[in-house]
């Protein structure tokens, strides 16, 4: 484990106040509102997080220096001593975790260090700044929001489900999908973020949904398209076949004579959202064999009244 001035960038002798800039301009750069899904940073920010915990409190600090705890702050004692832990998501940096040594950070540091934290993530308060409430000058009113991603299916953006998410504190919880949820929409937990100072409540944690694209669905607001490849038979005659919808299959009747681009709505069969029900809209589309044909061929010369002119004529290309 590297040795924590060195986390710091700094001198072993540097003064106090060296200690708080060097921490303060690495917290800013590396904290993870501006460094998102990075893990490695995220390491790094931790690392610096609890060597500031350690060398930002003097009586610590000096310890440190004499060997008697160690980079997590723990007492270097013999066999059986506790090792050192996250404290409610910070390496040794907070009191109240498991196996951490209290760190006395005096008030003042500690709010204009949250203030530096929280300001570029945008909260603000016009709270009444009060010895209970000491950090709302500072715009730290609760923890820090988390920001997770996920990645889902189409069709379990249309139906919804559930999901199991891992936290960064290792816990594990099941989130629920709402049926309809559209692409880079915002699942809320509250009280699953980061810890809050003193009494202050948790933050929360943030599930940024993506939404997978789909090989032949296309979704427009709470409408579903999909493109349905017919043959020419099933476009002249018509008949009852099965198209698939993201809740399952369901038959649907081609009209005779049917044209490539013609539409058929399933009326309430696109996206259901609370009291909101969309359509699927399916567009037929005439393919033809993949290899030759004679006896088709010979059928349509038979057949064709070589009108394809006054089609073309009608469709204003003539």
């Amino acid at each position: 484990m590297s040795d924590l001035y060195q986390r710091l960038g700094i001198d072993k002798g540097a003064e106090q106040a060296e200690i708080k800039k060097a921490y303060r301009t690495l917290a800013k750069k590396l904290h993870p509102d501006r460094n998102k899904d990075d893990e490695k940073i995220a390491d790094r920010f931790k690392e610096v997080s609890a060597a500031y915990s350690v060398l930002g409190d003097v009586e610590q600090r000096e310890r440190y220096d004499r060997g008697e705890i160690d980079e997590d702050g723990n007492p270097k004692a013999p066999a059986g001593g506790f090792g050192g832990g996250y404290a409610g998501g910070f390496p040794g940096g907070f009191p109240g975790g498991k196996g951490q040594q209290t760190h006395n950070f005096g008030m003042e540091d500690a709010e204009d260090l949250f203030s530096e934290f929280f300001r570029f993530n945008g909260r603000r308060s016009g709270a009444k700044r009060t010895r209970a409430n000491p950090y709302a000058t500072s715009g730290r009113e609760k923890g820090l929001d988390i920001t997770y991603r996920v990645t889902i299916g189409f069709e379990e953006s249309i139906t919804g489900g559930s999901r199991r998410l891992k936290l960064n504190d290792g816990r594990s919880v099941d989130i629920k999908v709402p049926a309809g949820i559209k692409d880079g929409q915002v699942i809320r937990l509250s009280g699953q973020g980061g810890p809050g100072v003193g009494d202050a409540p948790k933050g929360d944690a943030l599930i940024e949904v993506r939404v997978s694209k789909h090989p032949y669905y296309k979704r427009d607001g709470d409408d579903i398209h999909l493109e349905l490849p017919i043959t020419i038979d099933e476009a002249v005659l018509g008949g009852d076949i099965q198209v698939p919808t993201p809740s399952g299959r369901l038959t649907i009747r081609i009209p005779r004579n049917s044209s490539t681009g013609k539409r058929l709505r399933l009326k309430g069969k696109g996206v259901k959202r609370k009291d909101k029900v969309g359509n699927m809209f399916v567009t037929l589309k005439i393919v033809l064999p993949e290899s030759r044909d004679l006896e088709l061929e010979k059928m349509i010369k038979k057949w064709s009244p070589r009108d394809g002119d006054k089609v073309r004529k009608k469709a204003g290309l003539g």
